[in-house]
């Protein structure tokens, strides 16, 4: 049955470019997991909360690799995108933000990101958002970018609004945590939208993005 709608970006719109290191600001960077993330992947699997809102926990340095290398498999795939959000001094993570669901066809995504809580406090998840939208509209071109959170995590709406991420209502019961089920919050993005649904004009807000070589 033939389809009357063209895709909006190709298949192999994603595999065919190297996934970059993005310099977000002067503090910090993004970058491809590797394997010497285990122990920063399972120390962050150890926080309560993120546990709570990922819905999984990781019990072991084999959990942790498999994690890490199913991101160069999804880049693969063409079905997810993740970088660790690292300090431009120690290169440890101490985030993650990603593109999830990706659907090249529709030229859309899901955004996710999580910090690990001894680094909360500085924005550092709004500052590695913007650095991957930016990225997903410009290099990618991604048409429409969205997130979902839990109505009881406001720290998460922050980040989208922070990041342009209008509110388009709530999803009611939509999502299995583990203490039940969670209305969720739904944002979103268009590359056409107007640079100025920013609500905050600061640097670390604006931040201009550039990249940088591979490991």
């Amino acid at each position: 049955m033939p389809s009357l709608v063209d895709p909006a970006l190709a298949a192999g719109s994603l595999r065919s470019l190297t996934q970059p290191r993005l310099a977000v600001d002067d503090d910090l960077v993004l970058r491809p997991w590797r394997a010497d993330d285990v122990a920063a992947v399972r120390a962050a699997f150890a926080a309560p909360d993120i546990q709570h809102w990922h819905m999984r926990r990781i019990d072991s340095d084999d959990e942790a690799r498999q994690w890490v290398d199913a991101w160069a498999t999804s880049w693969q795939a063409e079905t997810d995108a993740g970088w660790a959000v690292v300090r431009t001094g120690d290169d440890r993570a101490i985030g993650q933000v990603s593109l999830r669901t990706i659907a090249l066809f529709a030229a859309q995504a899901q955004v996710s990101y999580w910090v690990i809580p001894a680094a909360r406090g500085a924005r550092v998840a709004t500052r590695a958002t913007l650095a991957v939208t930016q990225w997903a509209f410009q290099v990618l071109r991604l048409h429409r970018l969205f997130l979902l959170h839990s109505t009881g995590n406001p720290a998460s709406c922050n980040v989208a609004t922070s990041c342009g991420f209008p509110s388009e209502g709530t999803l009611r019961g939509y999502l299995l945590h583990a203490d039940g089920w969670h209305d969720m919050h739904l944002h979103a993005r268009l590359h056409t939208d107007p640079a100025d649904r920013l609500r905050h004009r600061d640097n670390a807000i604006n931040a201009v993005i550039s990249f940088v070589d591979q490991d």
